[in-house]
């Protein structure tokens, strides 16, 4: 989706580009030079309390106050709204008439809420989702047009493109702090997506078996990657590694052109904006 807003004045157009992810458990900031092709700034904010929507107009506008970040005009800029008020539709069911209906079964909406919705193309899929609103209108007051997707349609459509036709299911797990999101794809085509809360990794693990039972797949058998904020050295992968087979660390999913130092940081700001931003 793309707010505009028409604007003449070309002698401040810049060559950077600037992405921003927004949750209320933190918030990430990438600034890319379109010239150089060079990560200039990823920054990361994050919450030591869930926040809520209203409280981050104030952590944003903060950040755009800082001295290197004042004034600066950007010639593109892109939000990914992360929630998890979203739900993915085949295309042939989809129509733009009843987009409730399709969260109204799974998530809380309220009557007020706007809703907007992702296309991916390729893949005959349409995500709905529920975007920071607030967020949207103070972009706009601010920099005129920009565009914004939602953070599962970011991170599927990366999965899909970068997946391989095989004869067997495939399992990705995105790991953020306190909640993580299981994707599962077959001969590159989404078989499920869902998201879960977790405290302790005995959570993460039941989520995760439950999730290979009811879809009746082996995990002796099923390649499961996880991505995100984990390591080998993470309780989360040591206590899946006791119930999977093929468990890796999905690191190959990032594109080739990040170095080392640049997944880490993708890692441990538990962002997507760089997946967007290449």
């Amino acid at each position: 989706m793309t707010l505009h807003k028409t604007s003449n004045n070309i002698l401040h157009t810049s060559f950077k580009e600037l992405s921003i992810q927004v949750s209320l458990s933190g918030l990430s900031f990438c600034i890319l030079d379109t010239v150089e092709n060079e990560i200039e700034t990823l920054d990361t904010i994050s919450f030591e309390a869930q926040s809520n929507p209203e409280s981050l107009i104030t952590h944003i506008g903060n950040w755009f106050e800082k001295d290197q970040i004042k004034d600066r005009t950007f010639n593109k800029i892109m939000v990914i709204h992360e929630n998890e008020l979203s739900s993915f539709v085949p295309k042939s069911m989809f129509n733009e008439s009843n987009l409730s209906d399709y969260l109204k079964y799974n998530v809380k909406i309220l009557g007020n809420d706007y809703i907007n919705y992702d296309e991916l193309k390729s893949y005959d899929l349409y995500n709905v989702y529920v975007p920071f609103t607030n967020i949207n209108n103070y972009l706009f007051e601010k920099f005129g047009s920009f565009e914004y997707k939602h953070f599962s349609s970011v991170l599927v459509e990366t999965l899909i493109n970068a997946s391989k036709i095989g004869d067997k299911h495939t399992i990705y797990v995105y790991i953020a702090q306190k909640h993580f999101e299981i994707i599962v794809l077959y001969q590159k085509k989404l078989v499920l997506y869902n998201t879960f809360q977790y405290q302790e990794k005995e959570d993460f693990i039941y989520y995760l078996l439950f999730t290979i039972e009811q879809l009746h797949l082996n995990p002796e058998e099923t390649p499961t990657y996880l991505l995100g904020d984990v390591t080998e050295d993470s309780e989360l992968f040591e206590i899946a590694y006791k119930y999977i087979r093929h468990l890796e660390i999905g690191d190959s999913y990032y594109p080739k052109k990040f170095d080392k130092k640049v997944t880490n940081l993708i890692n441990s700001s538990k962002t997507l904006v760089l997946l967007n931003s290449f």
